[in-house]
């Protein structure tokens, strides 16, 4: 029987977590750097069943795999911390940042002898049946041993067949629909309250399409995500651009989401101070 490599987590968010959950279900052990983090990681990192490491060179000494899942700001630091200390093994961007970047990062890396699997992840937390899906591409014999590690979970890696960027531009195309409707219905139903006409407004999206607009409570999560959404809307902005298609409408969404900063992570934010905080609390 094949023993798992050990993996290093990096960092354990609300989505990092799952997946690291994911894996020490299936008897996988997770390392995560426990060094500078915040009381809430590390209680997520404990449901999660990881092992703590006191700092990072500790962590890359014994994982023979790093999965970076972090904000789409602090994807390269990150990378360049884990390049910095020596690690020598597989690195998975597994961050939603824009293909030039992942590109970047993996070249940037591969100077050090390191190797990089491109990752991309599609759809919430896993949890139960609930797939989550995490596409990966780059060097097909890296990319293999990577989806094998979670087998049988609810994490379904699904093998792309092209180089480090495919992944990460999947994750771009699919963003710059899924989270700029966010930011639109946001704007729709800030402008259907100010009018007073927003029960109209969710009746009408109710009755011709099932969407974030017709699911106006869904927006609450949505403004204690936004903080992580901006910047990733900002690569899209990227990506579209580099393939000779307008960005503006990613920078206007990013600014939307932008808005809703000092919401981060509340969970018990109402709709009305939700959609009132595009108006700037008027």
């Amino acid at each position: 029987m094949n023993v798992p490599p050990t993996i290093g987590l990096l960092h354990p968010g609300r989505m990092g977590a799952a997946v690291g959950r994911e894996l020490t279900a299936a008897g996988v052990r997770v390392l995560w750097c426990s060094a500078g983090r915040s009381e809430a990681s590390a209680r997520r990192a404990e449901r999660a069943g990881l092992e703590a490491a006191s700092e990072l060179g500790a962590l890359l000494e014994q994982a023979a795999v790093v999965i970076s899942l972090c904000p789409p700001a602090a994807a390269e630091a990150t990378a360049a911390s884990v390049r910095e200390a020596g690690f020598g093994g597989l690195f998975v961007d597994a961050n939603a940042i824009s293909p030039e970047r992942a590109k970047r990062i993996a070249a940037d890396l591969a100077g050090e002898g390191i190797r990089t699997v491109d990752g991309c992840v599609i759809g919430p937390p896993p949890r139960g049946a609930e797939d989550t899906h995490l596409y990966l591409s780059g060097q097909q014999q890296d990319v293999e041993a990577v989806g094998d590690l979670f087998a049988d979970s609810a994490v379904a890696p699904i093998r792309m067949q092209g180089p480090v960027g495919d992944a990460s531009a999947l994750k771009m195309a699919y963003g710059s629909y899924q989270k700029a409707a966010c930011a639109l219905a946001g704007v729709a139903q800030a402008l259907g309250r100010v009018h007073g006409v927003e029960a109209h407004l969710t009746e009408e999206a109710r009755r011709l399409a099932k969407s974030p607009l017709a699911t106006p409570d869904y927006l609450t999560g949505v403004a204690a995500k936004a903080w992580r959404w901006a910047p990733e809307m900002r690569e899209v902005s990227e990506t579209l651009a580099a393939a000779g298609l307008p960005g503006e409408m990613a920078e206007a969404a990013a600014a939307v989401f932008d808005l809703w900063e000092p919401d981060k992570d509340d969970s018990g934010l109402s709709l009305p101070e939700a959609l009132d905080r595009l108006r700037g609390g008027q």
